[in-house]
């Protein structure tokens, strides 16, 4: 292991340490939020079709008002007015919304699996390390899992899914939390 990795490793197991306290609550908050999503999972997904409509319309409207300000090109116009566009699709339909979203909350959960695996061994072998693994690994399969129940997927996928994914990350956290906490009442006792 490079030194840059190890000195950023270090770092990263100092930080869990010294706010452990912030980490277990994060956890527990993170884990609640992912309960509630799955209770709900149809709700869950057309809020989020709809909040991603509404960040479009503001994001599209912010990009019109800037090049009709400062005479930009006309690409970049037609660009804000298409994204408004998009915008209003998405809070008027989010049933149709939520197909987009699906396959893109596939790719998130994928490629934030593998990042988390991939992490999960450059901790190793700290508390907690084992339960970055398995939340990894449960990100691919998840991802994996709705594209191959894709189109039928988008109905329940984003509430459900997104809700695991969330209630394994406040998991992780919070054993993380807990066990930089009892590596640090260690240290304590010792000293």
């Amino acid at each position: 292991m490079s030194q840059e990795i190890q000195n950023i490793k270090t770092q990263l197991q100092e930080k869990i340490k010294e706010k452990s306290g912030l980490v277990i609550a994060t956890g527990i908050i993170v884990l609640l939020m992912g309960l509630l999503a799955m209770g709900t999972p149809f709700v869950a997904g057309l809020s989020i079709a709809i909040v991603i409509g509404v960040i479009l319309i503001i994001g599209g409207i912010g990009q019109f008002v800037f090049a009709l300000k400062t005479g930009l090109s006309l690409f970049t116009t037609i660009l804000g007015a298409l994204t408004v566009i998009v915008g209003v699709y998405m809070v008027m339909n989010p049933n149709a919304a939520l197909g987009s979203l699906t396959i893109l909350l596939a790719a998130y959960l994928i490629s934030s699996g593998i990042f988390e695996t991939v992490m999960s061994f450059q901790i190793k072998p700290d508390k907690g390390w084992g339960w970055a693994l398995f939340s990894g690994i449960v990100s691919v399969l998840l991802g994996i899992m709705i594209f191959s129940q894709y189109p039928l997927s988008g109905a329940w996928a984003i509430g459900i899914l997104l809700g695991l994914k969330l209630f394994f990350s406040g998991l992780t956290l919070m054993m993380l939390g807990l066990g930089a906490r009892g590596v640090s009442k260690n240290l304590q006792s010792e000293g």
